[in-house]
């Protein structure tokens, strides 16, 4: 089996790779690349995203094809796809980080700033919090509900649609942190920085 970690140059995630290795071991391939045919005959995909909205964004679309071919992949071929953090964003309609920035369109809604009530919450929101799992997911197989996720995060996705929030965290107000719709998931927390329940993600996300 094929894993592809994107590659889009959009900020350090070795971390991303590092972590999806050291579950993977010798079993599952993990390829790290932007290689347009590599991630169309790829088994499951993996979007990061470190930094704004907007950068991750034109990040995608300075790769001729990525887009074309993400949807490909997740859109019509239904094939699993997770995005981490920003990656996750991207599958909004649009974004409001720096400038309104068009997202893939994949999950209906947007990416806000958090409010932080005046001051009352800090933003970034950085550090551990906890998963209060609304809905079984695939991902979240093996996980106990108030498991400790870590964040580094200033914009949260809203969908349109209530059904796709598999998790969410308290944090100011009830924020999505974890989608699952049909083949796509995504966590707005890092699993690779999230000890052993991370990893449990990831190993669950390789075995889907």
């Amino acid at each position: 089996m094929n894993v592809t970690i994107v590659d889009y140059n959009s900020g350090n995630i070795s971390s991303v790779i590092n972590s999806f290795k050291e579950v993977a071991k010798d079993k599952v391939n993990i390829e790290v690349t932007s290689d347009l045919n590599k991630i169309k005959s790829s088994d499951k995909v993996v979007l990061p995203g470190q930094g704004s909205f907007k950068s991750c964004v034109d990040a995608l679309n300075n790769i001729s094809g990525l887009v074309d071919t993400l949807n490909e992949f997740a859109i019509d071929n239904k094939k699993p796809l997770l995005g981490i953090c920003v990656g996750l964003q991207m599958f909004a309609d649009v974004g409001y980080e720096e400038l309104e920035t068009k997202g893939l369109g994949w999950i209906s809604g947007k990416v806000s700033k958090i409010d932080n009530q005046n001051g009352k919450y800090k933003l970034p929101h950085i550090g551990w919090n906890e998963l209060n799992i609304v809905k079984d997911s695939k991902i979240f197989k093996g996980i106990e509900n108030n498991s400790h996720m870590y964040f580094v995060h200033s914009y949260e996705l809203i969908p349109n649609d209530k059904n796709v929030v598999s998790a969410i965290t308290d944090y100011s107000s009830n924020i999505v942190c974890s989608i699952e719709k049909e083949n796509i998931f995504g966590t707005q927390f890092h699993p690779e920085k999230s000890d052993k329940a991370g990893l449990k993600i990831i190993d669950n996300f390789i075995n889907l």
